[in-house]
């Protein structure tokens, strides 16, 4: 039976230190803020921003909605991207993806300042994890860790699957779990033999988009499974990447979907706000 790695804990006792730190900010007068941009009405990213905004409330941030109808031009957006950057009181800024079809999500991206790009997607921002050197990681694949290492997991030597190759999870899952010194293989749609691969991990990150992809026979006796999926089944109910039911008894740690890596997303962006906040003063 696989111990249980509960995303709403491991978060919880980050938004607490988060909170503390943001407290001792507001006795020097620094009051950490972060924007956040929603272009038109996808009702799930409505629910991601609102999530956001009481994430910045419960730890005490200031934080600043900007709802923009979907026929908002690129001239319009890149105008208030470049209006938040020059904004003092405005440390992070968050623009809610996907946007509308019309808009260049990339171009988007670059123009937002990499000192406040809490998302960790500027260019910049990117290089900077592969060298090892950053300052903001990309929250999801940071929230990952957060729960690796609260459970004093040791990546260390350890063989690393992580299925899936986008910018958002998959490359930054791979370096982080590299920088601590994992042989990490990353597998994706094209890969051969990926039942075999994934069945050598020590290991095993799912973040392929793909409800109940990982099954019992890709899962090695004793291994560290993380689902990073957010899917709906047959159903209509929320389930991950990972067939929780036959993988979880194979496991040694296995996270749940929901109350898994999710909740560690919300909490890494706080942090992430927070730091940008004492770069910005010169706290750090």
């Amino acid at each position: 039976m696989a111990k249980i790695i509960s995303g709403k804990e491991v978060s919880a006792k980050v938004r607490e230190q988060v909170k503390t730190e943001c407290d001792e900010l507001k006795s020097k007068g620094i009051n950490p803020g972060l924007a956040v941009i929603i272009v038109g009405d996808d009702p799930a990213s409505r629910v991601y921003v609102n999530n956001k905004k009481k994430a910045c409330a419960d730890v005490g941030f200031v934080s600043e909605e900007y709802a923009l109808p979907a026929e908002t031009t690129q001239e319009q957006l890149l105008a208030l991207v470049e209006e938040l950057n020059n904004k003092p009181d405005i440390n992070g800024i968050l623009c809610q993806l996907p946007l509308p079809g019309h808009l260049d999500e990339t171009a988007v991206i670059n123009a937002i300042s990499p000192l406040k790009d809490v998302d960790a997607f500027h260019p910049s921002n990117v290089g900077k994890i592969m060298i090892g050197d950053y300052d903001f990681l990309p929250c999801t694949p940071a929230g990952v860790m957060e729960m690796i290492h609260n459970e004093g997991i040791e990546v260390n030597g350890k063989n690393c699957v992580v299925i899936g190759r986008s910018n958002i999870v998959g490359k930054p899952m791979a370096m982080l779990l590299l920088h601590e010194n994992g042989t990490v293989t990353i597998c994706h749609s094209r890969t051969k033999n990926l039942k075999e691969i994934c069945a050598r991990a020590d290991i095993l990150v799912a973040a392929v988009g793909k409800p109940k992809f990982v099954t019992a026979d890709m899962v090695k006796e004793g291994a560290v499974v993380l689902d990073v999926g957010i899917n709906r089944d047959e159903n209509g109910k929320l389930c991950g990447d990972v067939d929780f039911e036959s993988v979880e008894p194979k496991a040694s740690y296995i996270t749940p979907v929901p109350g898994g890596v999710g909740p560690m997303t919300i909490a890494m962006l706080m942090k992430n706000t927070l730091k940008a906040a004492k770069i910005q003063n010169g706290i750090i």
